[in-house]
């Protein structure tokens, strides 16, 4: 089932690359958990998902929605996210943010769209 076109619009989609210093991996998760709690209350918010790469277990990524590009700047530059990059600075040697427009999601067979 393809929802682009059915109902609202797809959903802005942050990605985030984060590579993370060795041997804090543990503390970075609890911090990132506790971060994207408060990020979930977010009205525009649609959810987010930090994953971690198998192949390289020092990089992770933060993969994000949000109702719209509008909404999604005025969170990353609000006094709120300035502090939650500031608690993550610590943890972080490097990486890098891309931003997209989820263009088609295909659910699988005899999933009902939400």
């Amino acid at each position: 089932m393809d929802d682009h076109g059915a109902g609202p619009r797809p959903p802005f989609r942050v990605l985030l690359r984060m590579e993370i210093r060795p041997g804090t991996e543990r503390e970075f998760e609890s911090t990132w958990l506790d971060i994207g709690r408060r990020i979930a209350a977010e009205p525009a918010n649609l959810g987010q998902t930090l994953i971690r790469d198998v192949e390289d277990t020092g990089v992770y990524w933060v993969i994000t929605d949000w109702t719209d590009e509008p909404a999604f700047r005025a969170f990353e530059t609000s006094a709120a996210h300035v502090d939650n990059r500031r608690r993550l600075q610590p943890y972080r040697t490097g990486g890098e943010m891309r931003l997209t427009q989820v263009v088609h999601r295909l659910r699988p067979a005899g999933v009902p769209a939400r």
